[in-house]
């Protein structure tokens, strides 16, 4: 199986510092980093580890998402899954799952029943087991 590489490079103290997070492995990009910013309402352009946490659970949602969708030979039509990260408490607290759309050759409680099965079986999902709670909002729009 292949792995992925991400890189960040650090200059200065927690709170007076700032660093650059390069994706590696894709060469897509590199994205500021600063702890003061991860903290705060507004990004001001820099990305946080909750916002890549949030792209990775999000991507591999809407991947699982398709593939159980496929166990029922459902296609998706138009499927949107966004993934709200909140730090809290020095840690990840809560994480909420979103997803909106339709798909060919199911109903919404099919729909609904791929989703669950894409929360419990996504790789991201498992690897953040150990959020306090992550939720799964579905609507079904077809």
């Amino acid at each position: 199986m292949p792995t992925r590489t991400a890189r960040t490079a650090w200059n200065g103290t927690l709170n007076e510092g700032s660093g650059q997070t390069e994706l590696t492995s894709s060469g897509v990009g590199t994205f500021d980093v600063s702890f003061p910013k991860r903290t705060a309402e507004s990004a001001e352009g820099t990305t946080s580890p909750e916002e890549l946490i949030a792209a990775a659970h999000s991507s591999c949602f809407a991947m699982a998402f398709s593939g159980e969708l496929g166990k029922i030979d459902a296609t998706p039509e138009q499927v949107e899954v966004t993934a709200d990260v909140t730090l809290g408490e020095g840690r990840i607290t809560t994480i909420a799952l979103t997803v909106r759309g339709y798909a060919a050759g199911t109903d919404e409680a099919g729909f609904r029943s791929a989703a669950e099965a894409a929360k419990a079986g996504c790789p991201v999902s498992q690897a953040l087991a150990g959020v306090d709670e992550i939720t799964l909002d579905v609507s079904f729009e077809g």
